[in-house]
């Protein structure tokens, strides 16, 4: 990879799920600081007991940094949540020019069931909050940022044998420590979601759209730091969050996006090959 110029991001629209917390939170910020108008969306409203982050503390974070954002509560398994948050969108700041497709379903007990305790309502909505609300948010902004010029779609996923530009994908491990890393729900969605990517990126191209998979790797997010302090893992080896949420800002800002539509990149890796650097939040 060759290091792109990265255009101005000041006025771009820029939807992002998952933003009450994690690397939707830290890609908010940066967002915010190049001047972008953000609609957040998450589904924690209120302070969590376990877990910090809500949204309203997001638009405050903004709000501090001068930045224009509002926020769109939601559910991503519910279809209206979904037309909801594109709607609010056009509303407040009359279209969309980058979709963030970085929630996920990482919460509950799911995350420590193996394949065979797996229930398939659970299963079910792993895949309707990691594979079919990235779908239908896509459909749904594909008109909007075609009218508008073209865009970017910006899918966040896991680990995948592209993204480690290797001929067969390395054996999954099944832990890290005590850190489960059998969760097939995630895993089977987020790969299903990779391939969506590659699969409608020459049509979306067609609409001067780029879509564009970035595998952020073990991110020290407030449910992983939890995770790895429950299972005594060393936080250290975890990637910081900056890192994924600098090469979104790269993604959505280089100046020919299609020299990467309908591929998978690794956060960490591309970030030191393309000389990038990362800016903690705060």
């Amino acid at each position: 990879m060759e290091r792109q110029k990265e255009q101005d991001l000041s006025g771009k629209v820029v939807i992002i799920t998952g933003a009450s917390r994690g690397i939707g939170k830290q890609s908010a910020q940066v967002f915010a600081r190049r001047g972008a108008k953000l609609v957040l969306t998450a589904r924690t409203v209120e302070p969590d007991n376990t877990l910090p982050g809500t949204l309203g503390e997001t638009l405050a974070q903004i709000a501090d940094l001068g930045g224009e954002a509002i926020t769109v509560p939601a559910d991503l398994a519910s279809e209206a949540d979904l037309k909801g948050i594109v709607d609010a969108a056009i509303e407040r700041f009359g279209g969309v020019d980058v979709l963030i497709n970085n929630a996920a379903a990482t919460a509950g007990d799911f995350w420590s069931r193996g394949f065979l305790d797996l229930p398939r309502q659970e299963w079910l909505y792993q895949f309707d909050v990691n594979t079919h609300a990235p779908f239908t948010l896509m459909q749904l902004v594909t008109p909007i940022m075609e009218s508008r010029g073209g865009g970017r779609i910006l899918n966040v996923t896991t680990g995948s044998g592209e993204v480690f530009r290797l001929p067969e994908e390395p054996p999954k491990l099944e832990s890290w420590g005590e850190f489960s890393l059998s969760v097939p729900g995630y895993y089977a969605s987020k790969r299903a979601l990779d391939r969506l990517g590659n699969a409608v990126a020459p049509d979306l191209a067609r609409r001067n759209i780029a879509v564009i998979g970035l595998m952020p790797g073990l991110v020290t997010t407030e449910i992983v730091e939890l995770r790895m302090r429950e299972g005594g893992l060393d936080e250290s080896q975890a990637v910081p969050m900056d890192v994924p949420a600098r090469m979104l800002a790269y993604f959505a800002a280089c100046a020919d996006p299609m020299e990467y539509t309908g591929r998978l990149f690794w956060a960490e890796r591309e970030l030191k090959e393309l000389g990038l650097e990362a800016v903690p939040a705060g």
